[in-house]
């Protein structure tokens, strides 16, 4: 039996320590208060804009800690476990238990096994310094003695609560994990004010032991929970297989919320951020009544919309899953500032790609296109919204052959004016209307209203009417809330922008579409009448209160979208399946539109939704339509917006494409850049090239000498480079093109038109 360490060996040790002490270089002691404020969680926590907790997100792989516990929000269980573990004097002594020191360095002297002498602040004196830090060897005899002078200086600055709660949270559990927040939600997946007495037996016995094989964890738990229930028989046996089960568990997942791809979306916004716009951005968010409080980064999100976005969206999705549609994607945006409210990247569990971000990947946007291009063609006259246009069968001569349009029913209406075209979603009106355009003006101001592109206009050529270019649902979505704003293009935000106002006045958005052109498509795409053609009187894009929407599905039914506006929000949805595979019978009524319904009712639960009033340089009259084949009128008379100057009575069937008398002269064929060759077998005097224009009264000019008069002539081609001009009445060249005509071995006398070869 060995002795018991006696009043004046521990009074020996006490003085060898102390004269050691003086040896050493004196330390600065930190507070309390700048350990708390130093504390990095290895998970940045992702806000909403007002403070409730959306995502947290995994920003540090080298160490796995959580948020900064407050002692009052650890559970009684776990101090008592702590405490009884690790320094059961704690509250006893000042830094030091003596008894303890002694002790241990008398069992070293008759070698036998001993309880460690290190107090709880001592320990957390060693993981606050650096050179005290324990190393792989132990420590040193004089890091020994600098946490002994360090654990002193620290009991007189510190509070034994907060002594306790900067232990807690900084200590070392098991692997990566630090702290008891990290710890408490990766072993048992709750927070530490729910820890009962046996998993507080664990993680006390994880702090002496972080590396130890489960069984022996679980042995030292055993003695912790014996110790702290001494009246109760405690099960070992089940304590070693809830153990086992615990040290395995990894229940805090890296990423852990309602918004993943917005919160590192944001994060990446923030990182990218140059040091002075990164703290307003990153501001600590005040905490809700009633809720944990967190800090963190603040977005614009609104967490109740967020949440309900993403409930809905894949609510609709389980009952999309028999027609082969797994992932989705909507964003919610504020019409006057750009904040974005609600940003859902993918339908979560039920997608393959969850992580993909649908609200920024690139996709075909069918007819969602259509509202911009009709716009465009209203703004520069080209149209008006009670125009005719023909939708029947169509053949448009381009560059790599003859382009024929389809509507989604395969069926044609005949002679439509532009308001039904448009609202009733038919395709071969909206490339007539592009022809007007052409597709390089048409791509140009899409890409002013940040639509992402790739290549030109004429690379797409007419099928660009269709949405045949591939944009992200987060641009698209923006430039509707152009067309909300009446033509005002600005960008999008998540993060705050900073409240404090520039001593100059902010520029204001440009205008990158006529306010009145922008005034009519909203008028169109709100006109339930206007879109009963396709979609029928009882359509779920019908709303209670003023919204205009159009939906759109891209070429095999790959993607399906819903984008719309009210008086003060710019809903976008897409629904499809992020590995590009086809849709089975879904429409833009059952796929997109009924969650894009669903979440403007929630928006206008509580707030109404008014029709925009008309902008100047409006004009609205009664108009009426001539008989069509049938001999009844084309369609019902009505009441239609008009740009001032362009309005007109009566729309009757004409040589024309349409009776706009506004709309100016055009060619129509051949494509800009066309390449001819003459076919060898064919006598050069039999092969012709044919021109086609829009507009009265136009003459035509082939390298600059007349050629014919007329909408359509034929040309005798000779080879070389060659310009088209079309001119109008007055002489004016109104529109060119440039083709060139290849053949070798044709002579020909040198008429001007082209070369010898």
């Amino acid at each position: 039996m060995q002795p018991a360490p006696s009043a004046f060996s521990r009074k020996t040790l006490a003085a060898l320590l102390i004269a050691a002490a003086w040896t050493l270089p004196a330390r600065a002691v930190v507070s309390f208060e700048e350990v708390k404020r130093d504390f990095r969680s290895s998970d940045t926590a992702v806000l909403d804009r007002n403070g409730e907790l959306l995502q947290r997100v995994r920003t540090d792989p080298t160490v796995r800690r959580g948020q900064w516990t407050a002692l009052a929000d650890v559970s009684p269980a776990l101090r008592t476990a702590m405490v009884l573990s690790e320094d059961k004097r704690f509250y006893e002594h000042s830094g030091i238990d003596w008894r303890a020191v002694s002790a241990a360095a008398w069992g070293n002297l008759w070698n036998t096994r001993t309880r460690g002498a290190s107090t709880i602040t001592m320990q957390l004196s060693g993981l606050l310094d650096e050179d005290l830090r324990r190393s792989s060897g132990g420590r040193s005899f004089t890091q020994k003695i600098g946490q002994t002078v360090a654990a002193a200086q620290l009991e007189r600055n510190w509070r034994k609560d907060q002594i306790l709660e900067a232990y807690l949270n900084t200590v070392p559990f098991r692997g990566e994990i630090v702290g008891i927040d990290a710890l408490s939600r990766t072993l048992f997946g709750k927070a530490p004010s729910g820890l009962d007495a046996r998993e507080a037996s664990v993680a006390a016995a994880l702090v002496r032991a972080p590396n130890a094989k489960p069984a022996m964890v679980a042995q030292r738990a055993c003695e912790v929970l014996r110790t702290m229930e001494p009246q109760q028989k405690t099960d070992c046996e089940a304590l070693d297989m809830f153990t086992s089960a615990a040290v395995q568990r990894r229940a805090f997942e890296p990423n852990e919320g309602i918004a993943p791809h917005a919160a590192r979306r944001v994060l990446r916004e923030i990182r990218d951020a140059n040091a002075a716009a990164a703290p307003a951005a990153a501001s600590a968010a005040p905490a809700p009544k009633g809720k944990e409080k967190e800090t963190g980064v603040r977005t614009t999100l609104r967490a109740p919309l967020q949440r309900f976005a993403l409930d809905t969206l894949q609510r609709h999705l389980r009952e999309l899953r028999e027609r082969h549609v797994e992932d989705g994607a909507l964003v919610v945006l504020d019409n006057a500032t750009g904040e974005v409210l609600a940003w859902v990247g993918s339908s979560g569990p039920l997608s393959q790609a969850a992580e993909v971000d649908g609200v920024t990947a690139l996709r075909q946007p069918g007819s969602t296109l259509k509202p911009l291009l009709y716009a465009q063609a209203i703004a520069e006259k080209r149209i008006t919204a009670a125009s005719l246009i023909e939708d029947s069968s169509a053949q448009i001569s381009t560059a790599s052959g003859l382009y024929i349009p389809q509507n989604y029913d395969r069926r044609f209406k005949g002679p439509v004016s532009a308001r039904t075209a448009l609202a009733a979603s038919l395709n071969v009106p909206a490339v007539r209307t592009l022809v007007m355009v052409s597709p390089e003006a048409f791509a140009r101001e899409l890409r002013a209203a940040g639509l992402p592109l790739r290549e030109s206009g004429d690379y797409y050529g007419y099928s660009l009417a269709l949405g045949s270019a591939e944009v992200s649902l987060l641009s698209l979505t923006n430039a509707y809330r152009m067309l909300a704003n009446g033509g005002r293009y600005g960008t999008t935000t998540l993060a705050p922008r900073p409240a404090e106002k520039s001593k100059t006045a902010p520029a204001s958005p440009p205008t990158l579409i006529d306010p009145r052109a922008a005034f009519i498509v909203g008028d169109i795409l709100s006109d339930p009448n206007a879109r009963t053609r396709t979609f029928g009187l009882d359509s779920i894009l019908s709303t209670r209160f003023w919204t205009a929407v159009k939906t759109g599905t891209s070429k095999d039914m790959r993607d399906n979208w819903a984008v719309g506006w009210s008086q003060r929000y710019t809903v976008g949805v897409w629904v499809g399946n992020a590995s590009g595979e086809s849709m089975w019978d879904v429409s833009g009524t059952s796929g997109a539109a009924p969650v894009w319904a669903e979440v403007m009712r929630f928006l206008h639960a509580r707030e109404p939704s008014r029709a925009p009033s008309p902008p100047p340089g409006l004009v609205q009259m009664q108009v009426s339509f001539g008989p069509g084949a049938d001999g009844n009128p084309l369609e019902a008379s009505r009441s239609e917006w008009f740009l001032q100057g362009t309005e007109q009575p009566l729309f009757a069937l004409d040589t024309g494409m349409t009776t706009d008398a506004f709309a100016p002269a055009r060619i129509t064929a051949p494509a800009d850049g066309t390449i001819i060759a003459l076919d060898p077998d064919i006598p050069p005097q039999r092969q012709r090239v044919r021109f086609d224009s829009e507009g009265r009264g136009v003459q035509w000019r082939i390298d600059g000498k007349p050629l014919a008069r007329g909408n359509t002539v034929q040309w005798f081609p000779w080879p070389g480079r060659h310009l088209i001009e079309l001119v109008d009445a007055g002489g004016k060249v109104v529109d060119q093109r440039r083709l060139e005509v290849r053949g070798a071995g044709v002579v020909a006398k040198n008429n001007g038109s082209g070369a010898r070869r």
